[in-house]
């Protein structure tokens, strides 16, 4: 192998332009491909800025035309040549209107036929591309999302410093905080059968800081959730995480809507509008199914219950008692977008979401064609079709059972449906904020209440001397959710700063004060030498910059990603441990049958 002493890299190969022509340039980077035309030799060598064309000639250096035809993909190059006009221009190429004519070349390091092609549209497996990280972070396309993420995070820390936020470290060993998922464990050698966690978020460190009197703290920190996972979930994130003290909602709010728009315009160059929407959380779960809706298109949900309560389908009429309802959603304009056969699809789609069934009306030129429409009075059916604003050429979908059931199954065949009607333009963003969330939330085998953020999210000002109300399920919260496109993109809450409320919590919660005193008591100590009214939120950066990028899947703008089941196919962890590592730790492996 040779090396690159003596030369210097001078460009960037997706640099040039026609404005080089006749500049001697020194390129270094990857063979993309290479065509032998006999007495000329085509090679596109490509680094992170681009692809440039070298054309190796016998009558300019037979040497490097000779090491030229050797080349195979993905060997490690350095060029020298004059940049030159191209023949025979490509306008596709963001170098297309030049080429480097070479006089000098080495050949830095030999590559073995990769196991994955390195281009945007290799179709190849998500396990092989994640087992050869290395080469897939090699596309342009990811290198992309990585370089995305980085003027994420530099627009981040621009905005919030010159805004006066201090960006802090926590620790990454800790106690265990009650955040509503599992916490990984690291065991201590030197306190043995003690264990450390790993945070889910640096949340009683932050509020601590804000007891310290730093007003203003940031940090992009990462953060671990022992769950299951899905598209938009690792075991292991990135929060861009807040907190601020002597301010309320509307100053979290306003602050965070400044930083979005930074982020957008540093990477789309998008003039995001501000303030965003914002909407009450029971009005988002009556109208959209979801506490994250998409507001990109229509077909918000419309209750019909007390025009049905004495039709003469019995589906519909014995589901407007109390605690259940019909209710239904117009998909507008594309009643002949879905013939029966694809309505039976949606149907079992709902029933995925545990629907009973998928009701629906055409409204057509020739009038209502419906399997349902005999058991309706003309009154009824008029009633229903001025509730659900309907016209020619819609299609209305009903579904009745429990509220809760009605309202996810319909919340899931909207986004179904927008999703078939290829309404979900990933180049439009609908921001909105989702408000007044449930203080608590109640397990339905146990009835016992846990919070639904977390025990120090302070209950709305009104609902704070009602904790003692036996329904607990009707107190809400002074948290508020950032919601973009149908994605929670962050999070956060109006801190609890007075010690009885924060006991009335720990009394809810079924928390003794040996509990409290083991979990949160360095907290709790703090909040007695005076805590600031405090708040804050944290965005989940991966998801951000997923959205940004228009991926569908955050393991796309992550360098090293794990897989579904949590595991690095690349470095395959997690492993067994060595058993002299077990026994300096104090632990013995004992088989479970959990999973």
């Amino acid at each position: 192998m040779e090396t690159i002493e003596g030369l210097k890299r001078s460009d960037y190969c997706g640099d040039l332009s026609s404005s080089d022509i006749g500049r001697e340039v020194t390129l270094m980077g990857w063979v993309q491909k290479k065509r032998n035309l006999g007495g000329l030799v085509f090679v596109d060598i490509r680094d992170i800025k681009g692809i440039s064309q070298i054309i190796f000639d016998t009558e300019v250096s037979k040497e490097a035309f000779e090491k030229a035809e050797k080349l195979g993909s993905e060997y490690v190059i350095a060029v020298v040549g004059k940049v030159s006009e191209r023949q025979s221009k490509n306008p596709n190429m963001k170098t297309g209107d030049i080429e480097v004519i070479a006089s000098e070349l080495r050949v830095l390091s030999k590559s073995q036929t990769p196991p994955i092609y390195i281009k945007d549209d290799d179709d190849v497996s998500e396990a092989l591309r994640l087992k050869y990280r290395y080469l897939d972070l090699r596309k342009p396309r990811m290198q992309k999302n990585l370089l995305t993420r980085q003027k994420v995070t530099n627009a981040t820390r621009r905005y919030l410093s010159n805004l006066g936020f201090c960006e802090i470290e926590t620790p990454f060993l800790i106690n265990p905080t009650p955040e509503g998922a599992r916490d990984y464990l690291v065991p201590s050698r030197v306190n043995q059968g003690k264990f450390y966690a790993l945070p889910q978020s640096p949340q009683l460190f932050k509020q601590m800081l804000m007891v310290s009197g730093m007003d203003r703290y940031f940090q992009i920190v990462k953060c671990f959730r022992d769950e299951d996972l899905r598209a938009d979930r690792q075991p292991e994130f990135t929060q861009i995480d807040c907190e601020m003290s002597f301010v309320e909602e509307d100053d979290v709010i306003s602050t965070m809507e400044g930083l979005l728009k930074d982020i957008f315009k540093e990477t789309l160059n998008i003039d995001v509008q501000i303030p965003f929407r914002r909407m009450k959380y029971k009005d988002a779960m009556e109208n959209y199914g979801s506490d994250k809706p998409d507001l990109r298109f229509g077909f918000e949900i419309k209750n019909i219950s007390d025009i049905v309560a004495n039709c003469g389908f019995k589906v519909f009429s014995d589901s407007t008692v109390e605690g259940k309802s019909v209710r239904g959603i117009n998909v507008k304009s594309h009643a002949d977008s879905f013939t029966r056969k694809q309505i039976t699809s949606l149907e079992d789609h709902a029933k995925t979401y545990r629907a009973k069934g998928l009701a629906w009306m055409k409204i057509t030129s020739e009038g209502i064609v419906s399997p349902i429409l005999k058991f309706f009075s003309e009154e009824e059916v008029k009633a229903i079709l001025e509730r659900m604003d309907a016209k020619e050429g819609d299609l209305l979908l009903f579904v009745a059972d429990s509220d809760k059931v009605v309202l996810e199954s319909l919340g899931q065949v909207r986004l179904e449906v927008a999703n078939r009607l290829g309404l979900m333009d990933k180049d439009v963003y609908e921001f909105l904020w989702v408000t007044e969330f449930p203080l608590f939330e109640q397990d339905e085998e146990t009835g016992k209440y846990s919070a639904a953020h977390h025990p120090f999210t302070s209950p709305l000002l009104e609902d704070i001397d009602r904790l003692d109300v036996e329904d607990k399920s009707i107190l809400r919260a002074r948290a508020y959710d950032i919601v973009l496109n149908g994605y929670e993109i962050g999070g956060g809450s109006i801190r609890i700063s007075d010690p009885e409320v924060q006991q009335k919590m720990f009394d809810v919660l079924g928390l003794s004060e040996e509990k409290v005193e083991q979990r949160f008591g360095y907290l709790l100590e703090a909040f007695k030498y005076g805590v600031p009214p405090h708040a804050g939120l944290a965005f989940g950066l991966d998801r951000l910059v997923m959205l940004i990028t228009k991926q569908d899947n955050i393991r796309e703008v992550i360098a090293f990603p794990k897989n579904q089941n949590a595991v690095c196919p690349l470095t395959n962890a997690p492993t067994e441990a060595e058993e002299e590592q077990l026994e300096e730790l104090g632990i013995q492996i004992r088989k479970s049958n959990l999973k």
